[in-house]
């Protein structure tokens, strides 16, 4: 099990990036996009790794444009 994966309220020693992908994962967030090449990248590739046990579905898109379009998508 991934450490993102402990416990609510248990205390894990984190990188930033894995604590944002930890409150997402806590915020039952369904849906995640992203690029690759910009700092946040660590958070999807969090965020894929636990994909399956979260049943949250997460996509790598080609640029900012293409990720925003996707989000709006997976919106409506």
């Amino acid at each position: 099990m991934h450490r993102v994966l402990s416990k609510p309220g248990s205390r894990v020693l984190l990188l930033g990036n894995e604590a944002i992908a930890r409150g997402a994962i806590e915020a039952d967030v369904k849906f995640a996009t992203g690029y690759p090449g910009t700092p946040s990248s660590e958070i999807i590739e969090c965020l894929a790794r636990v994909a399956k046990e979260t049943g949250m579905y997460v996509n790598w898109a080609v640029n900012e444009k293409v990720a925003l379009e996707s989000a709006i998508g997976f919106s409506i």
